[in-house]
């Protein structure tokens, strides 16, 4: 059977009955097992066993049972023999008759990190769990391993080469891709040819290798045992039994069996039949849960090789020591406290492994007693220091491996004969060591002050001091004659001496990161291939750097202070070999680009934020082995013509300058990625084909660019274009643009595809939150796609089931990790994501940013100019308590610092193939935005590895544009030397006074043509009607006056909302406030929505005559007005003290208005004040829209405000110039946009409709008169 996941049983939820729902909510222990591979079977009823629930398909079925149920009451009931578990859709075991299947799952989705039993309750009823955990009724048959399975017959088979072929019967048995042939009658003999399947070929020769691992076998193949050329038999990842007819204690059949793997079978006893097997050299035994060794062990006097990695051993028989022909031991993540005195006995042991332990002391002592030990991993261990039983020196260990320990001291200089020493990622201060036949030293990641070596190693090429504190190099240093490699970079050196810089051995020198502020002058040639300069206080370059280092193919001199560059030559023809320049983050102007055409080989050039303004054409003409070119944050306006003949460019990366003019790239045969985003692009000319390489073009930023269709269409085949929508503001964008506003940069580097996805959404649920994340998928992109587009849908429905955020995190999480389906069963990601929330409990609460993440993906604060951390790294390097609890449950950590040599991560979504050490329980952190919040910066491993959380902040922390800010975070990252997937995002916060979250301040109301921001009211001199090119897109009947049209606002408005034939939710609600805005006293007047849409029928286009005038600026397509206005009016200064007479105001013409206005009355209901009419303000406050509607939209269109007390719109008879406009209405009908009237209120409407306007025209025409020097009061209005 093929994993299918969930594919096929995403229904059986609807399985469940009424009656069987209220069974299970009695109780959290109850629940439901998913048994696949069972036939159709009757229900019954037991105590524990309620009953079965037989699904369309006949080979599953829901057992309903509790956690006390075993599986042997469950094969009763279902008639099986046994039960079978299968993980991850990968190995299937048979479960033990005790063993119970329901509390098994519960105890599996506790340990990935739900807690609320309910909850562990409904996740378990989920059918998505198959993919995770599944039961079967019959051991099943997977599709991936039929090419595997054993297949046997007899067939007639020709023998020999010749052209007399003879046919003979023969017994051909497929085992894997091998074939074994044997006589039909010398077939129990055990006389057979075991040939290897090559291609789908057999290859004529014998071999003695078998490899049956992850078969989910209980025992060997009866047919093997046949065979005695059998040498090596791989058994990894199975269930062995032991008394079986082809168990464990059948082994010792194979006669000539040498090697022999059972690593990962949980065996829990040690098989001590096996020790009669005197053959066997080469043993694994790793992960099987053993806590002692047999005496018997000492009978395998052959052995060679033995590995009992992953075990619980504490320590080893005295009989071991009798395997003298053991020369390598592997006793890794077991609990041993000190090396065992078994091993001292062992006297042919040259390797030995003890990494992930618990040794405390190294005791140097035992290693001198072992006298042919030459390789000696303690790796993972809680060393603390090191003593020795006397001075006697030891010239046999030659490697020593001593990463991740907790030394703070270490003397080796007893070890004369040591030729590497790893000791990375410890306590270090002081190092001492001999340096007789020292050949490496890596000692990164310490607190090096100073580092000891005597005498001077003659034979050193490889020195690793990094991410120390050391302030000079050493004089034994300068004077190692063979160092080829010196990295010193992140120490707190000044200086470079000469020696080292004119070393004759020297080809890499890695010294970034330091407080170097110069370097010496060169004056003999040196062979040095690689120079990282980077992050230093250099102001310039050796004058004779190009000359004398012609070798020299790499140089990264970024954030430093150079303002010019050396010369390549002094000749006329350079014999510069530099291929790769990074010159990021300095202050270089034009005169450093003559410098550049010195170095003809140049391939990669990083220029970005420098003061570059122009680029000259003839220079960069010469430039024709370019293939990347980065140009970004600079000043140029221009990209020079002549980049054309750069033939090999493929890269062109040139974002956040002054740009103009698209350059002529499009004819470059080889390009493949374009970045001018945040330009000042207008226009592009297009060629007529484009380049079939090119994958990626981004031009977002460009404000003034305007593609047309034609354009469009030409870049149609262009697999990732990146342009700004130029869409009308809605209620996404202005909601957001208020409170926070994001820009995303991902750049995949030097790899071919891009694994790192982002999730961005400003107007998250009501549209006053958002969420923001990043997925990091290492090597494969479809986890993060998934990640995507699901992530944002799982936590909103978690917050709706519960408020708290440690809980709805987690579970987003959790369940986010469940619905990866098949794809989460081998790939896994990293996932951050960021929640920012008001809370609508608590009116007097601010917005709340929560923070989730597993993996490597990493958020920063940048709270008063400064870093805010708000991740955790789950990471073997950066957690020590992952790090235990990893070594607690036995994996094993390769030497790459990997789990199982997969992923550094301790946390990630997906990989559950590596569950219980992989889980996807996240690091949650809650905080309150404040008013000192400018920056949320989210970012992938890639970014943080080369980038700094005070130098990231302070990058970008007065970019005020998120995109560029995001574009440059990621070309600093590749110019530091970054060359994997890169991604960044920056939320820029405004959470202060002017983004309050109330309602009050905050919100309005959207109309038919979405949202439409919010102007400022003045006075002027009198009210003109709009042109038509002012963009509004209301609709009028050419023959009803403005009077009409005011009139019936008025009354539809007030109608419709008091209809009885609305919806029963259409109920009052209060205000949402804030802190800064606290709910005001019932005196005060409040924000009032109001809104209409109106239908005529005395015009069936709109035009009865070609003498009726259509009102200016209104675009008439139609006999609907549909006019829908948010007022928000509260107390201006001064305002207490005005009378309640009637004013008028205007609009003044605003920044592209030529003329014209809107005059506006308006009449308050419902209150103490019925029949005045309230003076407007001179000047309407910005006030941002969201998408959070207070109000059901009808199916006319309009919106309906759930306030009792309405503002009714008076007189509407012109409107300002903008390009939203005041009053937006769709220039075409939709189906949605009618005005429907229920049957019972017809005749009402009508005798409405035939009301006279003379009370209402009269109260209109008084105002016109009134004096405009009464105090202003101040109101928002929005579409």
């Amino acid at each position: 059977m093929k994993r299918s996941g969930s594919r096929h049983c995403l229904h059986r939820r609807s399985r469940f009955s009424s009656r069987e729902r209220d069974w299970l909510k009695e109780d959290v222990k109850r629940g439901c097992v998913y048994l696949y591979g069972a036939e159709t079977a009757t229900a019954t009823t037991t105590a524990s066993v309620a009953s079965t629930v037989t699904s369309s398909s006949s080979d599953l079925h829901l057992v309903l049972c509790t956690v006390e149920t075993p599986a042997s009451e469950i094969c009763a009931g279902e008639g099986k023999e046994s039960l079978y578990l299968q993980l991850h859709g990968d190995l299937v075991r048979r479960l033990d008759p005790a063993e119970r299947p329901l509390q098994m799952v519960y105890e599996y989705l506790g340990s990935l990190g739900f807690e609320d039993p309910v909850r562990i309750q409904e996740e378990a009823t989920n059918p998505d769990l198959s993919c995770m955990i599944r039961f079967y009724g019959e051991k099943p048959c997977q599709m991936d391993h039929l090419d595997r399975i054993l297949l046997s017959g007899i067939y007639n088979v020709r023998k020999g080469k010749t052209q007399l072929h003879k046919w003979a019967e023969r017994l051909v048995v497929l085992c894997g891709t091998c074939l074994i042939v044997s006589s039909v009658k010398d077939c129990q003999t055990g006389k057979m040819h075991i040939l290897p399947l090559v291609g789908g070929k057999v290859v004529s020769q014998r071999i003695s290798t078998v490899d049956l691992s992850c078969y989910s076998l209980e025992e060997v193949p009866e047919h093997l045992f046949y065979s005695q050329d059998i040498t090596y038999l791989n058994l990894r990842h199975n269930f062995m039994q032991l008394e079986r007819p082809g168990g464990l204690d059948c082994l010792y059949r194979f006669s000539q069996l040498k090697g022999l793997n059972l690593s990962h079978n949980k065996l829990g006893l040690f098989p001590i039949l096996l020790c009669e097997i005197s053959t066997l050299t080469e043993l694994n035994l790793s992960c099987n849960g053993f806590h002692e060794l047999p005496v018997q062990i000492g009978n395998l006097l052959n052995l060679q090789t033995l590995c009992l990695d992953g075990n619980s051993l504490t320590a080893l028989p005295e009989e071991l020591g009798n395997l003298q022909q053991l020369s390598t031991l592997g006793l890794s993540f077991n609990n041993f406290s000190q090396i065992p005195e078994a091993c001292v006995k062992l006297t042919m042991l040259e390797k030995l492994s003890m990494a992930g332990n618990q040794l405390e002391v190294l005791n140097l002592g035992i290693l001198n007693r072992m006298k042919h030990i030459k390789h000696v991993d303690l790796r993972l261990n809680s060393l603390k220091r090191t003593i020795i039983d006397n001075l006697e020196g030891n010239k046999h260990v030659t490697h020593m491996d001593l990463r991740d320990n907790q030394l703070t001291d270490l003397d080796l200089s007893s070890l004369g004969s040591l030729q590497q020493l790893h000791c990375e990622r410890n306590q270090l201060r002081d190092l001492t060591l001999s340096g007789f036949t020292l050949r490496a030293l890596c000692a990164n990641a310490n607190m090096l002050t100073t580092v000891n070596v005597y005498p001077v190693p003659s034979l050193l090429t490889s020195l690793e001091l990094s991410r120390n504190q050391l302030e000079y190099v050493p004089d034994w240093i300068c004077e190692s004659k063979k160092l080829e490699v010196l990295d010193m970079s992140y120490n707190l050196l000044t200086e470079i001496p000469i020696r080292i810089l004119s070393s004759l051995s020297l080809r890499k020198l890695m010294v970034g990161y330091n407080h170097i502020q110069s370097l010496p002058v060169l004056v003999e040639h040196i062979p040095l291939e690689v120079l990282d300069l980077q992050h230093n206080l250099l102001t310039r370059l050796p004058e004779t750097l190009f000359s004398k280092a012609l070798n020299l193919r790499y140089l990264n001199a970024s954030a430093n202070s150079l303002e010019s560059l050396p010369s390549a030559c002094s000749g006329e023809e350079s014999l510069s070999m530099l291929q790769l320049l990074y010159l990021t983050n300095n202050q270089l102007t034009d005169q450093c680009i003559p410098v550049l055409v010195g170095h003809p080989h140049l391939r990669i050039l990083h220029l970005a934020n420098n003061q570059l303004q122009t680029f000259p054409a003839s220079k960069l003409n010469k430039l024709e082995q370019l293939e990347e070119l980065n140009l970004s944050g600079n000043k140029l306006k221009t990209i020079p013509t002549t980049i054309a003949n750069c033939k090999h460019l493929h890269t062109l990366v040139a974002h956040s300058n002054i740009i103009s003019i698209f350059p002529e790239i499009l004819h470059l045969p080889q390009i493949q990625f374009v970045d001018l985003s945040c330009n000042d692009l207008t226009e592009i000319l297009i060629p007529e084909a484009l380049p079939p390489t090119l994958q990626d073009l981004d031009l977002t930023g460009n404000t003034n660019l305007v593609l047309e269709h034609k354009t469009l269409d030409i870049f149609s085949h262009i697999t990732t274009l990146k342009i700004d929508q130029k869409t009308l503001l809605t209620a996404d964008s202005a909601g957001s643009s208020t409170f926070w506003s994001h820009g995303l940069a991902e750049m995949a580097g030097q790899r071919n595809k891009l694994c790192v996805s982002a999730l961005a959404v400003d107007n998250f649920a009501e549209g006053v939150e958002a969420v923001y994340g990043m997925f990091d998928g290492d090597r494969n992109e479809e986890l993060p796609r998934l990640l995507q587009c699901t992530m944002a849908d799982v936590l909103s429905e978690e917050v709706q089931q519960s408020a708290v955020d440690t809980v709805f995190m987690a579970n987003t999480f959790l369940v986010s990790h469940r619905k990866l389906g098949m794809a989460g069963q081998k790939l896994g990601s990293s996932a951050l994501l960021c929640y920012i929330r008001h809370d609508t409990a608590d009116p007097t609460s601010s917005f709340t940013l929560t923070v989730a993440n597993v993996g490597t993906c990493q958020a920063v604060l940048c709270r008063n100019g400064q870093p805010l951390p708000l991740s955790k790294v789950f990471s073997l390097e950066h957690f020590p308590e992952e790090l235990q609890r990893v070594k607690e449950q036995k994996a094993i950590i390769t030497e790459d610092n990997k789990v199982n040599g997969v992923t550094c991560c301790t946390r990630m979504l997906g990989c559950t193939y590596l569950y219980p050490w992989i889980l996807p329980k996240p690091h949650i952190y809650s905080l309150p935005l404040t008013v000192q919040d400018e920056l949320l910066i989210l970012g992938n491993k890639a970014l943080w590895e080369r980038l700094s959380y005070l130098e990231a902040v302070s990058a970008v922390r007065h970019v005020h544009d998120p995109l560029a800010a995001a574009k440059k975070l990621c070309t600093l990252a590749q110019s530091y030397g970054c060359q994997d997937n890169v991604g960044a995002m920056v939320v820029c916060l405004n959470v202060g006074e002017d983004g309050c979250t109330c309602e009050v301040n905050g919100l309005s109301l959207p109309g038919p043509g979405g949202f439409a921001p919010a102007a400022t009211l003045k006075d002027a001199p009198k009210p003109t009607t709009p042109s038509s090119s002012s963009g509004i897109a209301s609709e009028f009947s050419s023959e009803m006056s403005t009077s009409e049209v005011s009139s019936e606002v008025g009354s539809t408005a007030s109608d419709e909302h008091n209809a009885t034939g609305l919806d029963a939710s259409l109920l009052p609600r209060p205000e949402r406030r804030c802190s800064l805005h606290p709910v005001p006293t019932s005196g005060a007047f409040q924000r009032q929505p109001s809104c209409a849409t109106f239908s005529s029928n005395q015009s069936d286009n709109g035009l009865d005559s070609d003498d009726d005038q259509p009102v200016e600026g209104v675009i008439i397509n139609g006999s609907r007005v549909e006019v829908e206005v948010d007022i928000h009016c509260c107390k201006g200064k001064g305002l207490e003290a005005s009378p309640p007479a009637l004013e008028e105001t205007s609009l003044t013409q605003g920044p592209e208005e030529d003329s014209g206005g809107l005059i506006f009355r308006f009449r308050r209901q419902n209150s103490v004040n019925c029949g005045t009419l309230l003076p407007l303000s001179r000047e309407l406050q910005k006030s941002p829209s969201t998408s959070c509607l207070y109000g059901k939209k009808l199916s006319n269109g309009s919106i309906v405000p759930l306030e009792d007390s309405l503002n009714l719109i008076e007189v509407a008879t012109e409107a300002p110039k903008k390009k939203t406009g005041y009053f937006c209405a769709p220039t075409q009908l939709e189906p949605e946009d009618q005005l429907i009237i229920p049957h019972d209120l017809e005749e009402e409407v009508k005798e409405q409709l035939k009301q006279p306007q003379d009370t209402r025209s009269g109260a209109n025409s008084e105002p016109w008169e009134e004096d405009r020097g009464d105090h202003p009061e101040e109101f928002d209005t929005a579409l």
